[in-house]
Order: structure tokens, then C-alpha cells, then sequence
């Protein structure tokens, strides 16, 4: 017997107070963050959906195994744990333990990148491209077309673009690729996933030309189970076997423990080269800590080795992704313009649809962002022309090829009152929706200049 109705598949035994704010008291708060949602403090945010990075719910076994965590300088029981369990789901045979993913991918592309390299990608994430752009190389995107048009319907809208991947190859030769990512799921793009098909074509081109080919994996579970019920042939395959299978295909793995791994704090580089390897690891001892721990608590390790488990449930990632779409398909109903399909981390509105009287140098993602706090203590984050726009050299804005807000769900946080709570301030969002200004930036920095940058309104 199926029911339409799917229930959280846990149950809460901790509660966390959500302080109630005024309307007055947040036009306030956001004035005084200069209209940037990342200065808010945290208890003057009723629902915080600006990441699901760090931001999940641990499991009681999560909490029974930080009580165990072996803090060893070196060779902690709890890093034997975490390595075999990220041994076992990706099959490569070098580990490196790092604080968060940020960490991994700064070794990894300072040792891969440097002037003249390139780096070629699905989307590059905001820390991605930051690292890689700080060594002097340069980050290039290719999603596939159908990608940057939010309300056309493709079940694998992250996929990377073939044709364009391998004429970039040839255009600035194999020996300056520093490496080819295929982020799963596509952040940037909309939350979108990624078909098998794609990375069997991507692993084929890299396999060709003797280019490295690696995966940003930090929601892999969350893609796996989208190729289970968008491509056929794995159909009857398991959501680690799936998994298993990508990894396989490349060369090694940065990930961001804090999303797929439902932990806190921590993250890994995988590698299967035994010289790259070599060179990542100096680096790790150099800049955070040895490398068995990585910057790493022995407790925060036991958290993530049960954690790459427990998200490859089969009942928390029906849940985990239908919760998500439920939201989705609520706007989608109302008139939001959203990237659809709906991901599985976070629903993306089509800020520039909802707001077309906004010009993109006036940040119509920021107008969103800002508007949906100021009616309802929702904290989101922009993903357009604040995150990934550029100057040219006369000053003008480069804006980025489209301008979504994102509602990121922290995972087992929230529970379906506060998702409807959420609906509810849409509704009151699209009444008066062509009166939003837009904004101007006022302070900024040069590399992430979204996290710290001011603005003032219009």
C-alpha cells in the first residue's frame, strides 16, 4: 500500500528556538547588515535556508560516535574509520582528511593549476572558481544548452557540454588542462543533476587526450538517486552502487563533507595517483595538520564516516527529495519562476522573470533575497551578477548568465509547518512585486565579494 503523503523518516529528540521577528525589526536588522543577508546574525533569521552547507541535523548515531572520536594527532581510530569508509564509496586509494571542501580544492588547485592552466567544468562553484582563479589559471563553464534556460524540462540539466569540452582541450592543449570537474549536482546551474551517460563521456574525452578528470562530489547521494529514477538502465541499482559507479569513472574527488555527509565541519581529497598524491599531502602538513587529521577533530571524522553512510538511506533520500520538490512544485503552482525541474538540495527562482523590471546591474537576485527577508525572516542567497558577475575593463558589469536566489534546505532541520510557513511568504511576496527596487553595490571585495560586500537600495 503506497500513501501520497511522505513523512520525515525520523523523529526529533533536540529543538533549537526560532526567535520571532517583527517586520520593523527586520528592516532594521537588514539596514544594518547593509542589505547583505550573510551579516545577519543568526537569531534574527526565522528560516535560514542561505545553505545546506554545514547547516544538517546530526543523527543520534552521528552524536554516539563524536563521544567515541579518537583524538590522536596521528592515526586516530576514528580516522581508520573515515578512511575506510570513503575507501569503500569511492574506490581510490589516496585520502587526504581537510576542514571543508574549500580546503581540499585550494591544495588541490594549487598544485594542479598556476598561470597558463585551465580548468574546465560543468559549473564552477563560487569557492571552485575563487581557488582556481587565485593560482592565475583559468576557470572555464560549459553546461550543456538547455542549462541556462530555466523553465525548459531536461532530467539532466548539469550535464557538461561534449562537443564544447573537447574543442576547449584542443584549443588550449592537453598539457595546459589542469583538470576537467563535474560538480554533482550542478550547484551553480539550478541544483541540477548529472547523467551517468554524461560522466561516461566526459571520462572518455579526458581518457583520450590524458587530461585528469575529477569530481566535486559533495551531493553525490542526492545526483545518485536522480539517475536511479531518471535513467533506466540503473533502475535496479542501489543509490551507493550508482555512486560507486561515478567515482570509478574519474581520477579522484574533492567533497565538502558538510552537505552529503550531514556533518557539521570536514571534508576530503581523494586521489588515485600516487605522485599527486605526494604533493597534495606536503601541502596538507603545511597548511592543516597532519595527514590523519587534516584540520580535523577525531570526533568531527567518526561524525563523517557515519554520516557517508546513513545518507545513502533509501528513506531519507525519498524524503530529502520530495520535501525539496514539495516546495518547488507549491511556487512553480503560485507563478514563481523557478529552474525546473526542482534539485535536490534547494528550489532557484528566476529572479530576472520575477522582478523584469529590475536590470541585471541592478542585482535582481539581491532585490529577492532582501525583499523575502524583510516579509518573512526567510534568509536566502543570491546566485547571479553579485556571486558571478565581472568587470570589463571600462567598469561595466559582465553579468552572469542568469540570475537565481536560491532556498538551500538544511538537511532533517525543518519540518513541513515551516515549508508551508515558506509558501505563505511567497504569496505575500508576488502582491506588490512590481514595486521592488533594485540595488547598487557599495563595498567589495575582489575574490567572493557576495559574502562581504555592501549594498544600497535604490
Amino acid at each position: 500500500m503506497e500513501f501520497k503523503t511522505i513523512i520525515e523518516p525520523f523523529k526529533i529528540k533536540s529543538v533549537e528556538p526560532i526567535k520571532i521577528s517583527t517586520p520593523s525589526e527586520r528592516k532594521i536588522y537588514l539596514e544594518n547588515a547593509k542589505y547583505n543577508p550573510f551579516k545577519l546574525e543568526s537569531d534574527q533569521v526565522m528560516i535560514d535556508f542561505l545553505t545546506d552547507s554545514g547547516t544538517s541535523a546530526m543523527s543520534a548515531n552521528q552524536w554516539a560516535g563524536i563521544m567515541i572520536g579518537d583524538e590522536s594527532y596521528a592515526g586516530s581510530k576514528s580516522w581508520e574509520h573515515m578512511h575506510s569508509t570513503i575507501k569503500d564509496l569511492t574506490g581510490y586509494h589516496h585520502i587526504l582528511p581537510t576542514h571543508q571542501g574549500r580546503a581540499a580544492e585550494r591544495i588541490l588547485y594549487s598544485v594542479l593549476g598556476g598561470k597558463g592552466k585551465v580548468f574546465i567544468s560543468n559549473t564552477h562553484f563560487d569557492t571552485t572558481r575563487a581557488n582556481i582563479e587565485y593560482t592565475g589559471a583559468t576557470a572555464f563553464d560549459i553546461p550543456i544548452p538547455e542549462a541556462t534556460h530555466p523553465k525548459d524540462y531536461h532530467p539532466f540539466k548539469g550535464n557538461m557540454d561534449i562537443e564544447k569540452l573537447e574543442d576547449l582541450i584542443l584549443k588550449h592543449r592537453p598539457e595546459n588542462i589542469g583538470c576537467v570537474i563535474l560538480t554533482v549536482t550542478n550547484n551553480s546551474g539550478g541544483g541540477q543533476p548529472v547523467s551517468m551517460k554524461n560522466a561516461k563521456d566526459i571520462h572518455s574525452v579526458c581518457k583520450k587526450y590524458g587530461v585528469k578528470f575529477f569530481l566535486d562530489c559533495c551531493r553525490i547521494a542526492e545526483n545518485a538517486y536522480f539517475i536511479k529514477h531518471r535513467e533506466k538502465e540503473y533502475e535496479d541499482k542501489t543509490y551507493k552502487e550508482i555512486a560507486q559507479e561515478m567515482f570509478s569513472l574519474a581520477d579522484g574527488a574533492v567533497m565538502s563533507a558538510k552537505k552529503d555527509a550531514l556533518v557539521n565541519m570536514g571534508g576530503f581529497l581523494a586521489i588515485e595517483d600516487e605522485k599527486l598524491s605526494e604533493k597534495c599531502s606536503s601541502l596538507l602538513i603545511i597548511t592543516e595538520g597532519f595527514t590523519t587529521y587534516g584540520g580535523l577533530s577525531g570526533r568531527d571524522m567518526e561524525a563523517i564516516a557515519i554520516g557517508l553512510k546513513e545518507i545513502f538511506e533509501p528513506d531519507y533520500l525519498l524524503y530529502r527529495i520530495k520535501s525539496t520538490a514539495y516546495l518547488g512544485e507549491h511556487l512553480d503552482k503560485m507563478g514563481i519562476p523557478l529552474m525546473l525541474p526542482i534539485g535536490g538540495h534547494a528550489v532557484y527562482i528566476d529572479a530576472k522573470e520575477m522582478y523584469p523590471h529590475i536590470p541585471v546591474n541592478q542585482y535582481p537576485g539581491q532585490a529577492l533575497v532582501c525583499e523575502l527577508y524583510l516579509k518573512g525572516g526567510v534568509r536566502a542567497v543570491e546566485i547571479g551578477s553579485v556571486m558571478f558577475g565581472k568587470y570589463d575593463k571600462a567598469g561595466k558589469l559582465i553579468p552572469a548568465q542568469m540570475e537565481l536566489v536560491r532556498l538551500a534546505i538544511p538537511r532533517r532541520v525543518y519540518t513541513q509547518s515551516h515549508i508551508e510557513y515558506v509558501i505563505e511568504v511567497f504569496s505575500k511576496l508576488i502582491e506588490n512585486k512590481e514595486y521592488v527596487k533594485g540595488y547598487e553595490i557599495t563595498y567589495e571585495t575582489e575574490y567572493l565579494r557576495h559574502f562581504t560586500a555592501e549594498f544600497r537600495k535604490l
